[in-house]
């Protein structure tokens, strides 16, 4: 006994130790859940349509979606989650060589052919001895729950810098040890016993998945047929609008209005095959790239489920059709030799389409503008980082009216400067790319000194309000907010919030430019060149919106103003890479205060207030003491007013800011007359934004201010609140001081949904259902990706 007890001991330390050393910090790491006692795979057939698909719409899709889908595993549709994962991630900033596109239904058709391309399946076990992938990563997350409502380990990182480990079933043991707490769902509240039990008799029932169908109405079959003529008309005046139309509706997610029963979307394509015959997509690059040979343009239905990030919707009905007549057929205007594919008309659209009639052109583009504005907000590329980079956290956007923009109205002056708007990017050549950013850079400089020369001869009262477009009365496209959340972006029509610090006014340039930089010609699966000098243009388009607006200010306060923006080593790139102000020349505008920008935007919601989808923002411009939306229930009015309270005011007034992230949605809830959604924005001030690099070193925290928007704005939220209106005075006084991150975190565990709260994903798929209701058109399933660890 003497010589155990000893031996007994040593074994007790050395269990110890093995237990610490394997430890991370979490109960759930430490003390796992035996396979053996975790719920056993159902044995009756089970169903994929109605059991599984539902399980990972609810619980997968919130992060495997689209082109930031982790491992490229998308399991937006059955043909995603059939091809499977790979290796290579889409997001590499520093790509030296394109990579070939993997885009699902289009770069490949068969699952074999994304074998080929490097695809394992996460279905089916590589060999007799593992388990099928998707089950081994369920299972793991099963073995280590996280204790309810709990902040998350700090070895867990989340975000879009999160290291993606693509391990295929072979490697999953290792993986497995390495990162006990990194199963799937990742870092939430995971799958409940039953919704376990059902997907691993699936997986070991095979994963039989069938293929999606869509039976298409004789209501829609006629819409197609309709559509499916218009674009594919064989003159040449109908060829030309008909590219031009599809290069610009090429990622719309198209819908038929006058189609009564189930909403349903459909793609534009360029197919090898006729109308009436299957489609067989055209898997170029770019929308404007060389299809090869003859082709048709085609009508697809999206198949699968609604991701919100990907939702960009566009109305095709009978008054569309009489629009597109009406603006491009009208009339007639001649043309002469078809453009081709060339790197010139590629990178110029305003050579290719030269032809057809200006005003056409942009009228159509203004008609959905927040439409085109959403397809460079959101874009091909889904996160949209290639926008936001360089623009403020929230700003209005004005467009100048077709009837005073001298390149829709001046034939020659149109002729004179077209040469001057081609876009860089086309070329992606590391050592040429200092070379074409210089040609590129000189071309729109000179474009710019011409365009300032003309517009002071052709308007020499200067801009006035009614050279803004005024949506002909009706249409409230002609006013749009856009809010940046760091990485993402979103945009909404009206004007919301506070006067902003920055306001864009945008041209038929500008905004031809903006779209083929950032969508049409942007090409996520680029090299690091391409996506630089993108980079760099569109810091130049904003730059020219802006300049654009200060024409409505008068002469001697735009310097000012320009200061303000471009502060610190902003102000070097004027001379440089930007153009310098002109202060001199007049605005039509008369002023009566020193503060002409605050008097000016006034004006405009004043003028413009029957086309402002917020003409009334009395959370944000509240000016009486019921800061609320009357039309409202009084439960509504009550959570309006306490939100109002902090809104559109600075940090220093406001400490709590500092705790919040960018975008932050706040369920309120009535025990008997349901919910409402309102979403808190934090915009963040910066010294300027004309550079890519040192964002820390420009940042003005002190001046952060919040915007609360009622209803839903942004695809990632950051963080959500539920609270009861009876409790919500109590929430939004203790946000009003939480200075410090003990303060916040109390609100936190009161109404904070965490990641590992049991409810987390009701309460999220609960405001995608509130969405749905009241707009039905942008509701999907939000991603998850940048849900903070509080």
């Amino acid at each position: 006994m003497r010589v155990l007890r000893p031996l007994l001991y040593l074994f007790g330390l050395l269990s110890l130790l093995f237990l610490f050393l394997n430890m991370s910090g979490s109960i759930s790491d430490s003390n796992p859940i035996p396979a053996s006692v975790l719920p056993a795979p159902v044995k009756q057939r089970v169903s994929y349509t109605k059991e599984i698909q539902p399980i990972l719409e609810s619980k997968c899709l919130a992060c495997h979606s689209c082109f930031d889908a982790p491992c490229q595993l998308k399991l937006e549709n059955t043909e995603g989650l059939l091809r499977g994962a790979i290796h290579e991630e889409i997001y590499d900033g520093v790509r030296t060589e394109a990579m070939s596109p993997t885009r699902l239904g289009i770069d490949e058709l068969t699952i074999d052919g994304w074998r080929e391309r490097g695809f394992f399946s996460v279905l089916h076990a590589e060999n007799e001895q593992s388990l099928p992938l998707m089950l081994s990563m369920l299972r793991l997350a099963k073995q280590h729950p996280f204790p309810p409502n709990s902040k998350l380990p700090d070895s867990i990182e989340l975000g879009i810098t999160h290291k993606n480990h693509c391990v295929s079933s072979d490697g999953f043991p290792d993986y497995a040890r390495e990162n006990p707490l990194k199963g799937m769902p990742f870092a939430t509240t995971g799958l409940s016993d039953l919704e376990y039990a059902l997907m691993a008799g699936w997986l070991e029932q095979g994963a039989m998945a069938p293929k999606e169908t869509i039976i298409l109405t004789e209501g829609e079959k006629q819409a197609i047929g309709a559509w499916e003529s218009l674009f594919n008309r064989e003159d040449k005046r109908g060829r030309l609008v008909a590219r031009w139309l599809f290069e610009h509706l090429f990622l719309a997610y198209l819908y038929f209005p006058d189609q009564e029963g189930e909403l349903r979307f459909f793609e534009l394509l360029r197919s090898s095959t006729p109308p009436g015959k299957a489609i067989n997509p055209i898997a170029t690059v770019s929308p404007n790239d060389d299809p090869g040979g003859p082709f048709f343009y085609r009508l697809r239905p999206v198949i699968g489920s609604i991701v919100h990030k990907r939702r960009i919707t566009y109305p095709l009905d009978r008054a569309k059709q009489q629009r597109i007549d009406e603006l491009f057929f009208s009339e007639y205007w001649p043309v002469g030799e078809l453009p081709g594919y060339s790197y010139t008309e590629r990178a110029n659209p305003f050579v290719t389409f030269a032809a057809i009639p200006a005003y056409a052109r942009y009228q159509f583009m203004l008609d959905e503008a927040e439409y085109f504005v959403r397809t460079f907000i959101h874009g091909p590329v889904c996160r949209g980082q290639i926008a936001t980079d360089v623009i403020r956290d929230h700003f209005w956007t004005l467009f100048q009216a077709p009837e005073s923009d001298l390149y829709v109205t001046d034939e020659a002056y149109r002729e004179e400067v077209t040469p001057m708007l081609g876009l860089p990017g086309q070329n992606d050549d590391l050592l040429k790319a200092g070379d074409n950013w210089m040609r590129y850079l000189g071309r729109r400089n000179d474009y710019l000194a011409k365009r300032q020369k003309q517009y002071v001869l052709r308007q020499p009262s200067g801009a006035s309000l009614t050279h803004i477009w005024d949506g002909d009365g009706q249409n409230q496209n002609a006013l749009l907010t856009i809010f940046r959340h760091h990485n993402s972006a979103s945009v909404v029509k009206g004007l919301v919030g506070d006067i902003p610090q920055t306001i864009w006014w945008i041209d038929y340039p500008l905004l031809e430019r903006t779209y083929y930089e950032l969508v049409v010609n942007f090409d996520v699966f680029g090299n690091v060149a391409h996506q630089l000098l993108t980079r760099l243009y569109f810091d130049l388009i904003r730059n020219g919106s802006e300049h654009n607006f200060l024409r409505l200010i008068p002469a001697g306060h735009r310097k000012t103003l320009l200061d303000d923006w471009y502060q610190d080593l902003g102000k070097l790139k004027f001379g440089i890479v930007y153009q310098d102000i002109d202060d001199e020349s007049p605005a039509a505008e008369r002023f009566i205060t020193e503060k002409p920008k605050q008097e000016l935007m006034s004006r405009i919601l004043d003028r413009f207030h029957l086309i402002n989808a917020m003409a009334l923002d009395p959370l944000n411009r509240c000016q009486e003491k019921n800061c609320s939306r009357v039309d409202r229930p009084l439960w509504i009015q009550q959570s309006d007013q306490a939100l109002a309270s902090i809104a559109a005011r600075p940090a220093t007034e406001i400490i709590g800011i500092m705790q919040l992230p960018e975008v932050t949605f706040i369920r309120v809830t009535h025990e008997e007359e349901g919910r409402t959604v309102y979403t808190v924005l934090r915009n963040r001030a910066h010294s300027n934004v004309a550079f890519m690099l040192g964002e820390e070193l420009r940042y003005q925290p002190k001046k952060d201010n919040l915007t609360v928007y009622p209803g839903i704005t942004g695809s990632y939220p950051n963080f959500i609140f539920d609270v009861p209106v009876t409790q919500m005075e109590n929430f939004v006084s203790m946000l009003r001081v939480a200075g410090k991150p003990e303060d916040f975190e109390q609100i936190v565990k009161t109404w904070g949904i965490r990641r590992t709260h049991p409810q987390f994903w009701e309460i999220l798929h609960d405001i995608t259902a509130w969405q749905k209701s009241e707009q039905p058109l942008k509701a999907g399933v939000f991603d998850i990706n940048r849900y903070e660890n509080f």
